[in-house]
């Protein structure tokens, strides 16, 4: 074997067909299975998208490059589990373009952050991080307090629509009014918010301050809508603990 190779490396045409036929073989491996993704990626009925101020929230968390230092990914290793959940799902990113897994930790996994402190808490956290994580090392974005640009979320809606995110006709439509009503709690575009995503979809004031929609507003709820777009992480980990 290792004369055949020595002989291999002599030849130049020789080895350059033997890297072209062993990238292929590693490209098919890897290709292939994208062919039946919607056959072996099941999405659980109560999924659902995010919103117009959730995803103008993910747009401006990938502008900010949050995702370089956070994943959004939940292995299915023990301390992980008892850490931050249930692992994640592949069915949990398919309405995401694009996804945001990572594979590196400056800062914990975000995955299941959902919820899990108060919309105070991150504001004052993406303010100053110091103030709530003494030992932080994130930087601050004190100008996430301005105001939303909302000219594209409309158009961003449709787009996903062609790409397969089950967003009705009506859903974006209603893209810019859906956007401000999330923010403005017991008004009848609050209410409508929740007649088009579910009844469990947050609708608040999440900068403190219904009077203005901010980029702060929609940073705060993605980061609450993470890990809340369906039950079936919980409801798996749930069925193989039993």
């Amino acid at each position: 074997m290792l004369r055949l190779h020595y002989n291999l490396e002599k030849m130049s045409m020789g080895l350059v067909a033997g890297i072209i036929v062993a990238a292929s073989i590693g490209g098919i491996v890897e290709i292939a299975p994208l062919f039946t993704i919607d056959e072996t990626v099941e999405i659980p009925d109560d999924m659902r998208p995010h919103t117009p101020l959730e995803l103008a929230g993910r747009e401006i968390y990938i502008r900010e490059g949050c995702y370089a230092c956070h994943s959004q990914m939940v292995r299915s290793l023990a301390d992980e589990l008892d850490r931050y959940g249930p692992y994640s799902l592949a069915a949990e990113s398919a309405y995401d373009h694009p996804m945001l897994w990572g594979s590196k930790r400056t800062g914990p996994d975000l995955a299941r952050l959902g919820e899990k402190y108060s919309d105070a808490w991150h504001s004052a956290h993406l303010i100053d991080p110091r103030s709530v994580v003494p030992a932080s090392i994130m930087p601050a974005y004190p100008w996430l307090s301005r105001d939303l640009d909302t000219d594209l979320i409309g158009d961003q809606l449709a787009t996903l629509a062609t790409l397969g995110v089950p967003y009705t006709a009506d859903m974006v439509d209603a893209a810019l009014d859906d956007a401000k009503g999330q923010s403005q709690p017991d008004t009848e575009a609050g209410d409508a918010v929740r007649e088009r995503y579910g009844a469990d979809v947050a609708v608040r004031a999440f900068d403190g301050d219904p009077a203005r929609l901010t980029e702060m507003d929609a940073v705060v709820a993605y980061l609450q809508s993470l890990g809340t777009l369906t039950d079936a992480p919980y409801e798996l980990l749930a069925g193989e603990t039993q």
